[in-house]
């Protein structure tokens, strides 16, 4: 019998591998990096929010969630959703106009 692959079927195999290669810690701070240095027009607090869950379920999947981060995380989730992420997407465009940006580095 031969296998068919289904839209479903590739977006979920590409999910897996997203969510798989978001365990190591220097991709899932690029993927991050990504979403922060979105233009005004690109950033919806949507996209951010999903990219943030992507991370979190990677973290669970590899056993490498603290209870803190997790509560963090609900509490940004609901932040995120209350305003589409005004506060963040404000900060970064007050240090853009100052000359800086957001990086994230993997803490040590």
């Amino acid at each position: 019998m031969t296998k068919v692959k289904t839209a479903t079927s590739r977006s979920s195999s590409y999910h897996d591998y997203l969510i798989s290669s978001l365990k190591d810690i220097e991709e899932a701070t690029a993927y991050l990096e990504t979403f922060l240095e979105l233009d005004e027009e690109g950033r919806e607090a949507e996209i951010l929010r999903s990219a943030l869950k992507d991370i979190i379920d990677a973290r669970i999947l590899a056993n490498d969630l603290s209870e803190k981060a997790k509560q963090r995380y609900e509490e940004l989730d609901q932040l995120l959703s209350e305003n589409a992420g005004n506060e963040i997407y404000t900060l970064i465009e007050f240090l853009d106009a100052l000359g800086y940006r957001i990086a994230l580095v993997p803490k040590e």
